[in-house]
């Protein structure tokens, strides 16, 4: 295990913002995340595990405590009664996990092309996008159990998945650090077109491949500011800010009588707890709010592109600092709140930031 000291995080994160962190280590193997684990608690020392840094936010003071940065890498296939099951460790590409997968013609993951980050992340907070979540194609997840200071493993029905959330996240939060995760997916299958621009790009009978689909998704989050392009100032970001919140229908239409139009609406999900419930789409609050694509607050602003990604928008040297983002997602929500009584959840993560910081905005 490499211990390095005030290692910046900056360049480790999407937003490329935030200070440097006390200590830091790249585990590439099962032993040194748990070598990594002991050597924190021994020394009290605060530990914050690391991926691909997509869905973050580091403050500008950085953390006083141990990054652990996940670098395990691997992909290994088996046959399961007719299903793929990819068992990937948590330090790979989430993007060029997902083409192999379509490029092997195996269905599941197709729709979550372009996400940055890494496999590690995606199960904590059921990465989902365009009519797919990683709940309904996960078969297992292996994890570093902190307080038990052993690897566990939990079947897809054990991680407690809804929308954005996992036991990972939630009821056990830094609880356990996964290691390995485990897609079954199915050799030959269709892809999964239940998103609108997805059905208008491949109307029924059209036969879409996988390989088709996985570059159309590609293409409509390049067109959102959402794709990882190098140079495009969009790009600095940690994608959607907040979460599209879910309300009754009766709420929808509070809504609706305040903004003078229907808002747009989806079924919140297929679970018994999400029934009659409706998801309403953050961008859409945030615009009726009076926030345009390309508004700015100093050196944050809003993507040019899509509403939902707050965006470093410095430049000659100056980038936007985390203060600046956050003052920014608090305006916005501030707003939303006061003019529709809806409070916008944010999705990235807070690292090093006061308590007073991290309240919701």
């Amino acid at each position: 295990m490499l211990l390095e000291e005030n290692k910046p995080l900056a360049r480790f994160t999407t937003f490329s913002i935030g200070g440097p962190a006390r200590w830091y280590v790249r585990a590439e193997s099962e032993d040194e995340i748990a070598e990594a684990v002991a050597w924190a608690a021994d020394r009290k020392v605060a530990l914050f595990v690391l991926g691909g840094g997509s869905n973050l936010l580091v403050s500008d003071a950085g953390f006083n405590g141990l990054v652990l940065h996940i670098g395990l890498l691997g992909i290994t296939v088996a046959e399961d009664a007719g299903h793929s099951v990819y068992e990937a460790a948590a330090g790979e590409d989430w993007d060029s996990f997902v083409q192999r997968t379509v490029e092997e013609e195996c269905a599941g993951i197709e729709c979550l092309a372009g996400i940055p980050g890494t496999v590690g992340g995606t199960p904590v907070q059921n990465v989902g996008a365009y009519g797919e979540e990683v709940a309904s194609s996960i078969a297992r997840v292996r994890a570093f159990d902190i307080m038990g200071r052993d690897f566990v493993e939990f079947a897809a029905t054990a991680c407690g998945f809804a929308y954005r959330r996992s036991r990972f996240n939630s009821v056990d939060r830094g609880r356990y650090i996964v290691a390995r995760v485990d897609f079954r997916l199915t050799p030959g299958g269709a892809p999964t077109l239940r998103y609108a621009d997805l059905q208008r790009a491949f109307p029924a009978g059209s036969r879409a491949t996988l390989a088709e689909v996985a570059a159309e998704v590609r293409r409509i989050r390049q067109g959102k500011g959402m794709l990882l392009v190098e140079g495009d100032p969009d790009c600095r970001s940690a994608g959607s800010f907040f979460k599209n919140p879910i309300v009754s229908a009766e709420r929808v239409a509070e809504i609706a009588a305040i903004a003078g139009k229907d808002p747009p609406r989806f079924p919140a999900g297929s679970g018994p707890e999400e029934a009659g419930s409706l998801k309403i789409p953050a961008a859409w609050l945030i615009e009726q709010a009076g926030f345009a694509k390309g508004y700015r607050l100093g050196a944050a602003g809003i993507s040019s592109r899509h509403t939902l990604a707050l965006v470093n928008r410095g430049q000659d040297g100056r980038g936007a600092t985390a203060a600046e983002i956050l003052a920014l997602a608090g305006t916005i929500a501030r707003t939303v709140e006061e003019r529709f009584g809806i409070e916008l959840e944010r999705e990235p993560v807070l690292l090093g930031f006061t308590a007073h910081d991290r309240r919701e905005p």
